[in-house]
């Protein structure tokens, strides 16, 4: 039996804010198709904002223009994911989700058969937050579905989260400013300290949206499953990591072998 990965792949990866970027879309794809002779994948995948911005230009700090930009985009999203994995012969279905989905017994029962049939089929489930109507909730995530992503992979029993970020994994400081920042390899338990650190958006490594991961590994390593956290623009050090073992970059959050942060 296979054992079930859980992806994350953040808008920052699918987009560069005004249109789509269809060779990390590919290099994605293709990242999958390999790791799917080894593993379930379920994707949880940011960018319908994103998506719909390329085709309706307005003002995404009002909450509503976000929810209607996310109507648009989405189905703009699925159809790029379907052209580039029927390549691979890989089938996608969409499941949109919204935080409050997991506080239900009844509707986690209802999209775990749901994930369980389409895996069983070896189709590709791709999961995103329902922006549409998750109002307080897009206002908090701001469309990274960190912490909805690791709810999908505890509640969907994965083995493992991953989360392609734009940088290497966890540093002691951000290395998109200090040229010193060293990587943090292992991580075996998370500060309270940090995870209260001020929630923003924009990079991946800035305050909020390292918080976001944080919380997320947090989570995660309170429910005994693992996170790792790498590069989305080089794919290659988690492909080793994943298929062989060789953790050259990267972040491995465990309750073994690791440090305290």
């Amino acid at each position: 039996m296979k054992k079930r990965l859980v992806i994350k792949v953040g808008s920052s990866i699918l987009s560069n804010g005004d249109t789509l970027e269809l060779k990390q879309i590919e290099a994605l794809c293709q990242f999958i198709a390999k790791l799917k002779a080894k593993f379930d994948i379920i994707l949880v995948s940011s960018g319908a904002v994103a998506s719909g911005y390329t085709k309706l230009h307005l003002d995404k700090s009002i909450i509503e223009n976000k929810q209607a930009l996310a109507s648009i985009g989405q189905p703009l999203l699925m159809e790029t994911y379907r052209q580039i994995l029927s390549k691979y012969n890989i089938i996608p279905a969409q499941l949109l989700l919204i935080g409050s989905t997991f506080d239900s017994r009844k509707r986690t029962a209802y999209a775990k058969r749901t994930i369980e049939i389409l895996l069983q089929n070896q189709i590709l489930p791709i999961i995103n937050e329902n922006d549409s109507i998750a109002q307080g909730e897009l206002e908090l995530s701001f469309g990274d579905n960190d912490r909805l992503s690791a709810s999908v992979a505890h509640y969907f029993n994965s083995a493992m989260l991953v989360i392609l970020s734009d940088v290497y994994g966890y540093y002691d400081k951000n290395p998109l400013e200090y040229s010193n920042a060293n990587l943090i390899k292992n991580v075996s338990n998370i500060s309270e300290d940090l995870l209260k650190l001020e929630q923003k958006s924009g990079s991946n490594f800035s305050t909020g949206g390292i918080v976001t991961k944080l919380m997320a590994a947090d989570f995660l390593l309170k429910n005994d499953r693992e996170m790792f956290l790498c590069s989305g623009f080089d794919l290659k050090p988690t492909l080793e990591f994943l298929l062989n073992d060789i953790h050259s970059f990267g972040t491995l959050f465990s309750k073994t072998n690791g440090v305290n942060i």
